[in-house]
């Protein structure tokens, strides 16, 4: 089995994670801290890691020989999975991971100045077709206009540069140090931005910011389980992605992350009862055939992405 393949098999495993952990978190997420969850996410992530160096007989080592880029990392998702998870709670599942899923359009864009990878006249037009999708999802006017639907577009963009960055990071740095970088990440910035509104902040009051400083209280078994569940596909999720950044190409495995608009959808509709009207489904339908274009093409060329190195650790 080349690289190519094992990289879009973790991808759709990752992404099918994903999909219990988001589903969980838009249940629980009007009930408990939304900076609890990333702080519980984070601590049980971090020490599966190193529990999983130490009985592999790994290195245990979990610095990184670029520290720059990885705390530029860390910071590039704590802010955009704190914006997804906080839309979770403010629009569909679906048009939420949906809006995400400009991520491979991004990373097709970003691939150009990040890995040196030219794009062509038919990765244009699925940038394009990608657009409008977004668009039709958003629905841009003056009239009843929800804002939160840009903030999946802004993790979509942080995540891309995510990526990109562990691949560029991917010849020193294990996929088990730029996972722990994460978590480590996002264990210190939710602590921080817990105490700095409850602490700094006493006397304000915004309710589209009230996951911030929600007393960190699990009151039920229920919660604490969905919490536990959350923070272990969160963390085999991660891992899986970034290992298959690390051997296969970003263009390859890019487009099958849509699959997560499917599980979200089925998803939406019997745990939530949402549907989407015709214009978001039309988007959706109109994102996805963007990424599928994608993988025609690379089956058409019969190679990988240019400019990418695989590395098998």
């Amino acid at each position: 089995m080349s690289v190519e393949i094992k990289g879009i098999i973790l991808v759709i495993f990752g992404t099918s994670l994903f999909a219990i952990q988001d589903s969980l978190i838009k249940l629980i997420i009007n009930q408990v801290s939304l900076t609890l969850i990333l702080f519980v996410r984070a601590s049980l992530g971090s020490f599966l890691i190193i529990c999983f160096l130490f009985f592999t007989g790994r290195s245990l080592n979990v610095g990184s020989f670029y520290p720059k880029i990885a705390f530029l990392r860390t910071i590039t998702y704590f802010v955009g999975f704190t914006c997804f998870y906080l839309s979770l709670s403010k629009i569909p599942l679906a048009e939420a991971n949906s809006l995400f899923f400009l991520s491979p359009i991004i990373i097709t864009i970003l691939s150009i100045f990040f890995l040196g990878t030219p794009i062509g006249f038919h990765r244009i037009i699925t940038v394009v077709i990608g657009f409008f999708g977004s668009l039709l999802i958003i629905k841009p006017s003056y009239s009843d206009f929800n804002w939160y639907m840009f903030l999946p577009i802004i993790t979509a963009l942080t995540y891309s540069i995510g990526m990109l960055l562990a691949k560029l990071t991917s010849d020193k740095d294990s996929p088990f140090q730029q996972s722990f970088h994460i978590y480590i990440g996002s264990m210190i910035y939710s602590s921080f931005i817990t105490i700095l509104a409850i602490k700094g902040l006493p006397n304000f009051e915004n309710e589209q910011l009230k996951f911030l400083y929600n007393p960190w209280v699990i009151d039920n078994i229920k919660n604490l389980i969905a919490i536990l569940i959350i923070a272990f596909t969160g963390t085999l999720g991660i891992f899986c992605l970034i290992f298959a950044y690390n051997i296969g190409s970003p263009q390859s495995n890019a487009p099958f992350e849509y699959l997560l608009l499917f599980y979200s959808l089925i998803a939406g509709f019997f745990v939530f009862g949402e549907v989407p009207d015709l214009l978001s489904f039309t988007g959706m339908i109109a994102i996805f055939l963007s990424g599928i274009y994608i993988i025609y093409r690379e089956r058409r060329k019969g190679k990988s992405a240019i400019g990418v190195q695989s590395n098998n650790k």
